[in-house]
């Protein structure tokens, strides 16, 4: 049950599309929550949420392929930071808070894959609240799925006035537009590269690519190696 010092309660299960074309049950809230409330709030559903102007909306679930791709990958980051003695952590299926004007409401993604930096994944071990991207993290993986204008556009705008320095599209089933991935469609990774607050033009990989990542420097994968984990 929420705390009381949330100043909302639930107050009706409310039908809403999905991907699939089904329509699903959640729980709303009377006013707008904060991205703090948000991360202790909870419908009773089991479903994950992100935050649209302070109000949780549901996502759907990603496929298998796409699981183990996140996990894989995820852990694969994690053990070469740790290797190499790099100033991050690797996490997923993190919600970031997104960057909004004063009156604005509050707006969070869920991200597959955030690449914190050490220090401040430290100082949220320190303290009780939930963690999560409250700052602008240094990188962000998204893997793509069906719905792939979110993260080649929405996104990838959402995250360049967020500040992330490195936002990295991991397209393993060549779901992307064709302006995106080529023709013949082919599966592909695109990294963006911040500079002076602007991304610069999209580094693409596919195949036998060495992947050429600035958080990552020098390692030693391929975007076929990255596509694999999938499988």
């Amino acid at each position: 049950m929420p705390n009381a010092h949330f100043q909302y309660i639930l107050i009706a299960l409310s039908e809403v599309p999905v991907s699939n074309g089904a329509r699903a049950m959640y729980a709303t809230v009377t006013q707008p929550l904060s991205f703090e409330e948000f991360l202790a709030w909870d419908d009773g559903s089991g479903r994950e949420f992100e935050l649209l102007d302070g109000i949780p909306v549901p996502l759907s679930e990603p496929n298998a392929n796409h699981e183990d791709l996140i996990q894989r990958l995820c852990a694969y980051l994690e053990n070469h930071c740790q290797k190499n003695d790099l100033p991050y952590v690797s996490r997923q299926s993190k919600q970031v808070r997104l960057k909004t004007a004063p009156q604005e409401k509050e707006k969070s993604r869920k991200a597959d894959i955030v690449i914190f930096a050490k220090e401040e994944w430290q100082r949220m071990k320190t303290i009780s609240s939930s963690a999560a991207a409250y700052i602008s993290p240094p990188g962000i993986i998204e893997v793509v799925s069906n719905n792939w204008k979110d993260d080649y556009l929405t996104k990838l705008a959402e995250y360049e006035d967020l500040g992330v320095l490195e936002y990295i599209i991991v397209d393993y089933a060549a779901f992307g537009g064709i302006r995106f991935i080529g023709s013949p469609k082919q599966p592909t990774i695109t990294i963006y590269q911040l500079e002076e607050g602007e991304y610069l033009p999209p580094k693409v990989f596919r195949g036998e690519d060495r992947i050429d990542s600035r958080l990552f420097a020098n390692i030693p994968l391929t975007a076929e190696q990255i596509f694999s984990m999938s499988r």
